[in-house]
């Protein structure tokens, strides 16, 4: 996480607890704007929008947490009770069956909900070191995530990211392919694969991945970033 949006994050947290919502729900829809693919925002958001009595916008924001991580507990548990204030009473009794299953999962000595919750502490400290120009530090504490929920992908593409700041690309790319074939449409980690590859040299796999994204979401920012480094690249002396 990149600093101005970790300072957004904090201030989005501190918003919430002291109950404002509306303020809470700013910082963190400015973070989405960047990063859509944070879990972990997309549910903060979620609450924020289930407290402003917003349940249909609510259930958006946690479907979409869902689609990243589908084994997030608290996510699950918040959208079956959406769909109860919403009297989808079917979805939402499915929506409880699988918290629950994911809920009584076992990884290691720790229960689901359990490893969760230190995989996501883990992660908190990883993105402080990220913020403090510690990639090596900040891997450490990812590493640690994964051994706990392995398929948390929005912490496995963070992991990632934290080995290209180490310039380690082979490790890296092995990190974001994983992470792509367990949600395809995770459209960070294919723009982090993209720059890995291009690092290597590998402009032609690079620009495949990237146009892959602008299919994806053809106004995404960094999409436009990356695909103008291309064509400068592609015009430049080299290629006249």
């Amino acid at each position: 996480m990149q600093p101005q949006h970790a300072q957004l994050k904090q201030k989005g947290r501190h918003a919430f607890e002291r109950k404002d919502y509306s303020a809470a729900l700013e910082h963190f829809r400015a973070i989405l704007e960047d990063h859509p693919e944070y879990a972990d925002i997309r549910h903060f958001a979620g609450l924020c929008l289930v407290f402003m009595g917003r349940p249909e916008e609510a259930l958006e924001e946690l479907d979409a947490a869902l689609r990243v991580n589908p084994a997030y507990v608290e996510a699950n548990i918040n959208r079956a009770l959406v769909l109860q204030e919403l009297g989808r009473y079917d979805e939402a009794r499915r929506a409880f069956e699988q918290a629950s299953e994911h809920e009584q999962q076992h990884h290691g000595r720790f229960p689901a909900a359990a490893t969760a919750r230190l995989a996501n502490a883990h992660a908190g400290v990883g993105d402080l070191y990220m913020e403090a120009g510690a990639p090596g530090d900040a891997a450490a504490q990812y590493y640690m995530a994964l051994e706990l929920r392995p398929k948390f992908h929005d912490i496995r593409n963070k992991y990632a990211t934290a080995l290209l700041g180490m310039e380690r690309l082979d490790e890296a790319i092995e990190q974001l392919r994983r992470v792509l074939e367990g949600n395809p449409h995770f459209i960070a980690a294919r723009l982090n694969l993209g720059l890995a590859l291009y690092r290597q040299g590998g402009v032609a796999e690079a620009a495949a991945e990237w146009e892959h994204c602008r299919v994806q979401q053809p106004g995404h920012p960094q999409v436009r970033a990356y695909l103008a480094l291309l064509e400068r690249v592609r015009s430049g002396p080299a290629h006249e």
